[in-house]
C-alpha cells in the first residue's frame, strides 16, 4: 500500500470507503462489509490494515492439554508481532452471539499496540474501557466484565465477523460504523476513486451549507451532482 493511500485511509470513515469501492467500480452492490452494530472503545478511533487473524473461545474450557492451548497462545502472540505492517488484528470469538470472554482489555490492547498493529476487529467482547491502550481501537461486539475461560482456538485462518469473511492479509478498514475488506483489484484506484467521491459529494453539500437553500438550488446542486457520477 502506498503511504499516501493509507495516510488517507486513516483519514477517513468506513462509510466513505464503501461508496469510494463502488465508485472504483463504476456500479452499486458491493458486499464486502459487516452487518448490525458494533461498539468502539474509541469513537474517532479508525483501523486501517492487512488482516493478521485468529479465533478464540471462552464459554468452556479448553478441552485439549494445557501445554496445547499454551503453545497455540505463543504462536498467536508470536504471529502478530511478526505480522506485515500495517496490521489490524482479526478474532473471531466462536461463542458469538453468547460470547462472553473479554479478550479485549488493558492488558491485550498494550501488547498488540507495542506490536505495531493499529487495532482490533473482533465479534467477540471487550473491558476495561478506561485503561486500554491509548491510540489503539478496538471494534467488538459487545463489552462485559469477565474473560472466562478464554483461549486461542486457531491462527493465521479465514474467520466470520458481523457477516464479513476475513481471509489473512485482506486490507480491512474498520471504524464506529463496522468494517469492510477492501477487494484487491481496486486498491491501486481507491485514492483517486476517495477523491472524486468527495468532490463529488461537495457539489450537493456546499449549496446545502449556505443560506437560503432551497428546492430550486437543490436541484441545480443534484444535476451537477448526477453529471459528476456518471
Amino acid at each position: 500500500m502506498q503511504p499516501s493511500l493509507h495516510k488517507l485511509l486513516t483519514s477517513v470513515d468506513t462509510p466513505t470507503v464503501c461508496n469510494a469501492i463502488e465508485v472504483s467500480q463504476g456500479k452499486r452492490g458491493f458486499n464486502d462489509f459487516t452487518r448490525g452494530t458494533m461498539l468502539i472503545n474509541e469513537p474517532t478511533g479508525v483501523l486501517v490494515g492487512y488482516a493478521s487473524t485468529a479465533k478464540i473461545a471462552a464459554v468452556a474450557p479448553s478441552e485439549e492439554p494445557p501445554e496445547t492451548v499454551r503453545a497455540r497462545r505463543m504462536a498467536y502472540y508470536k504471529q502478530m508481532s511478526e505480522a506485515p505492517q500495517p496490521a489490524v488484528c482479526v478474532i473471531e470469538d466462536e461463542d458469538f452471539p453468547n460470547a462472553i470472554g473479554a479478550f479485549w482489555g488493558e492488558v491485550n490492547t498494550t501488547i498488540h499496540k507495542g506490536f505495531g498493529v493499529a487495532g482490533t476487529l473482533t465479534n467477540g467482547v471487550m473491558r476495561d474501557l478506561g485503561d486500554m491502550a491509548p491510540d489503539y481501537p478496538v471494534v467488538a461486539g459487545s463489552i462485559g466484565p469477565s474473560h472466562g475461560f478464554v483461549h486461542v482456538t486457531a491462527v493465521n485462518t479465514p474467520v466470520q465477523v458481523f457477516g464479513l469473511r476475513v481471509n489473512p492479509g485482506d486490507l480491512v478498514h474498520a471504524d464506529r460504523h463496522g468494517a469492510v475488506v477492501i477487494p484487491p483489484d481496486v486498491i491501486p484506484d481507491l485514492e483517486r476513486a476517495i477523491h472524486k467521491m468527495q468532490d463529488t459529494e461537495h457539489l450537493v453539500l456546499g449549496p446545502a451549507r449556505e443560506a437560503g437553500f432551497d428546492f430550486n438550488a437543490f436541484e441545480t446542486a443534484w444535476e451537477a451532482f448526477e453529471k459528476a457520477r456518471t
